[in-house]
């Protein structure tokens, strides 16, 4: 198996984001879509996306592709498909997940039982056997239709990588580690330049900041389901993977990000977090309100997830709160700010006109990422 297909899901949004982190990583893109990038690579290609993309849900490898209108055809398609070679006579397999958009088969549980009973069907007359044991390793499957095209995949992550383990408590609305890893991307902001979150919540942007600048990849210590599977993906390719992860990566680098929050227990929290990902010397902490936001250095970054008022409660105080978010991002001599939020009223309590707007989904949450972009710093004379 010397070429695969890897499938990424992502936020809805932020598609460009990760097809640039993938071509970064040497790999050729198949498609882009709504919520995924499709792209080329071989067995390595497993283990240095799942350690080495931030933006990325999941790696999952595909299987097959094809239509499909009715379940006989889903069936048969399926069965199609050469799962000999990459789930062992002992394998663990289930569908963990189908979803469907657009398309004529659209019960979730329909289309995992057709699957299951179709995979089942074609491995028995490969392995010769009428039972499986399933007491091997996992291979969890993931099936997505969308206008009757069917994507069929092997979830090589395990659990979304969004979970780099860092984060063992967080906020009551905290924002994911990928989708705060892609708004820093959108962002000119690298590691010479000043970030402030005034919201920092559990720590999130600050410490997704941070490790950019260290260049520590997201993914260097956590597992991934696909590192068991040995008749696939040799084990060389994840040693090699995070070694190369260790190589690169520069924690003594000299960053300015800082972290606010109001909440005393939140800021102790973003802390540890901080900690626990290796960073915490990279970021100051402080309880502290947006009222209080200053600096008195030039052309810093504001990148911050405020309250979207999705509690009634909330929502009587978000227009002052916009307003003030406002006036002290005005106060700030050359900076960008950078909000996502699904406040409708931003731009208007803010008294600003957003220099780009881009709509971002945050989960099942329609947001947008509004972003206004201060003047470029001079060029250092050399």
């Amino acid at each position: 198996m010397d070429r695969l297909k890897l499938v990424a899901p992502c936020h809805f949004g932020m598609e460009a984001v990760l097809k640039n982190e993938i071509l970064d990583l040497g790999y050729e893109i198949v498609c882009v879509e709504d919520g995924r990038v499709t792209f080329e690579g071989d067995l390595e290609a497993v283990a240095l996306a799942n350690v080495f993309i931030r933006t990325a849900e999941r790696i999952l490898i595909q299987v097959g592709r094809f239509k499909a209108f009715t379940y006989d055809e889903l069936f048969e398609g399926i069965k199609a498909l050469d799962w000999k070679e990459y789930i062992p006579v002992n394998g663990k397999f289930w569908v963990t997940k189908a979803a469907s958009v657009k398309s004529k088969l659209f019960s979730p549980s329909d289309i995992q039982r057709i699957v299951k009973k179709a995979i089942v069907e074609r491995l028995k007359s490969d392995y010769n056997v009428s039972w499986f044991e399933e007491d091997g390793e996992s291979y969890p499957i993931r099936v997505f239709l969308y206008k009757d095209e069917v994507i069929v995949t092997l979830d090589t992550s395990g659990e979304s990588l969004h979970k780099r383990g860092y984060r063992k408590l967080s906020s009551k609305a905290p924002i994911s580690e990928t989708l705060a890893a892609a708004m820093i991307k959108l962002t000119p902001w690298n590691k010479d330049r000043i970030l402030v979150d005034p919201f920092c919540g559990s720590g999130t942007i600050p410490i997704e900041a941070a490790m950019m600048a260290a260049n520590m990849a997201p993914g260097m210590n956590r597992r991934f389901t696909a590192e068991s599977w040995t008749n696939l993906i040799p084990k060389k390719y994840w040693y090699e993977a995070i070694n190369e992860a260790h190589d690169v990566m520069d924690t003594s680098v000299k960053v300015e990000i800082q972290g606010y929050d109001i909440d005393d227990d939140m800021v102790k929290i973003a802390r540890k977090n901080a900690k626990d990902a290796g960073v915490d010397h990279m970021i100051h902490f402080q309880t502290r309100s947006v009222s209080e936001l200053s600096h008195n250095k030039k052309y810093g970054f504001i990148i911050t997830n405020p309250p979207y008022g999705e509690r009634l409660e909330e929502k009587e105080n978000l227009r002052q709160l916009y307003q003030i978010i406002g006036d002290r991002y005005k106060a700030l001599d050359s900076w960008s700010a950078y909000i996502i939020t699904s406040y409708e009223n931003t731009e208007e309590d803010m008294g600003l006109k957003a220099t780009k707007n881009r709509k971002i989904y945050n989960g099942m949450i329609k947001t947008y990422y509004y972003q206004f972009l201060g003047p470029k710093p001079p060029k250092k004379q050399i």
